[in-house]
């Protein structure tokens, strides 16, 4: 049996419950939130233990369990050093942190105390992301020469965001988000596919910009960003995020022979499927349909959609719990987590800058066991 702490009681606490109850070997050992309402609310629907104090919270938790860090992203660097300070394995919410000397710093910590620090988001061990991944590498379409990732999310400052409710009764945090911005929130979805499918970033060209001045009363935050990724060992890839742009979740690996393609990024069984491109009289094309690629095997528990996401919260807690067990590193964890942590920084600070180089680096993702 596995053992899980819950640090932070918001929103996205529903989710990572609903992902951690497709486990059964994971175990809660109970929840601390410095909102004592939140965290009386949160435990008494959930049925779980309460803590008074984050250091009461992780004197419970085994030294072979989990903390994870789901509060909000100011406080994350704060959490995830107090948990590694008291000898806890941690899975940290994104961003790992908002500085990147502080993200070294406390993968360094991790690393000298010999504890594992990774951070969201985990669909890069899901169904969806490992068959793209293992696609991309086995050369389905060919050689892979150019990605395009969306992340395109819809006017959502015209959403009606104060009805946004989790199951427990929290509102979404939609100031912490627009503070935050869509790149730090979201950027990581596909570019953890990226890293975990070609390996290290070497380069970045962006801009990120505010194009919504006044979102709710909340301004001075990058709400859309263009980035351009140069791989060490990979073609060139192209990841947008914005809060403006009408809704688009695709990412495209354009090959030799065709190209890969999944429609949506927070579903983690969403069709990947392969378009042979071909030639009909003096016309190139690309199959319009397109051939579904299935796994060989049965992958990991799906949960129901819940918003606009089917998402298990759960895969990289899981996957971090399976190899403390095992005596060997997360996938998702260490380098990985610092590289994700870097790159996305990069792209979030770019305003007009420009072009980054990338310090970090990592090795490409072993896949899941069942791709």
């Amino acid at each position: 049996m596995s053992s899980v702490l819950l640090i932070g009681c918001g929103f996205v606490a529903d989710l990572y419950m609903a992902g951690l109850k497709t486990f059964p070997h994971i175990k809660l050992v109970g929840a601390f939130d410095r909102d004592t309402t939140r965290l009386s609310q949160f435990t008494a629907h959930h049925g779980i233990p309460a803590f008074d104090t984050l250091n009461a919270a992780l004197a419970v938790l085994p030294a072979d369990g989990l903390a994870l860090n789901l509060t909000n992203p100011s406080s994350h660097a704060e959490i995830n050093r107090a948990a590694l300070n008291a000898g806890r394995h941690v899975f940290c919410e994104k961003p790992m942190t908002l500085d990147i000397p502080e993200a070294r710093d406390l993968v360094a910590l991790a690393a000298s105390k010999d504890l594992q620090l990774a951070s969201a988001p985990s669909s890069v061990l899901s169904e969806a992301a490992q068959i793209l991944i293992a696609s991309a590498r086995n050369g389905t379409a060919g050689t892979p020469r150019l990605v395009y990732a969306e992340l395109d999310d819809g006017f959502i400052p015209q959403a009606p965001l104060e009805g946004w409710r989790s199951v427990s009764g929290a509102p979404w945090p939609y100031e912490d988000e627009f503070k935050t911005g869509c790149t730090l929130e979201h950027a990581g979805y596909y570019l953890s596919w990226l890293i975990a499918m070609f390996g290290p970033v070497t380069h970045v060209v962006a801009a990120s910009a505010e194009t919504l001045p006044d979102k709710r009363g909340i301004s001075g935050t990058p709400d859309f960003s263009v980035a351009t990724l140069f791989f060490e060992n990979g073609p060139v890839a192209r990841l947008t995020c914005s809060i403006t742009a009408p809704h688009d979740h695709r990412i495209r690996v354009i090959g030799d022979d065709g190209y890969l393609q999944v429609k949506e990024a927070w579903n983690n069984a969403a069709p990947v499927r392969f378009h042979k491109r071909f030639r009909i009289r003096r016309r190139l094309l690309e199959h319009p349909i397109g051939k579904r690629l299935k796994p060989k095997e049965k992958t990991h528990p799906h949960v129901k959609r819940s918003g606009a996401a089917a998402m298990n919260f759960a895969l990289g807690p899981a996957e971090m719990l399976d190899a403390i067990a095992a005596g060997k590193p997360s996938r998702i964890a260490g380098d990985f987590a610092l590289h994700l942590t870097e790159v996305t920084l990069a792209i979030q600070n770019a305003g007009t800058s420009g072009a980054v180089d990338i310090t970090s680096r990592c090795d490409p993702m072993e896949p899941m066991p069942w791709v």
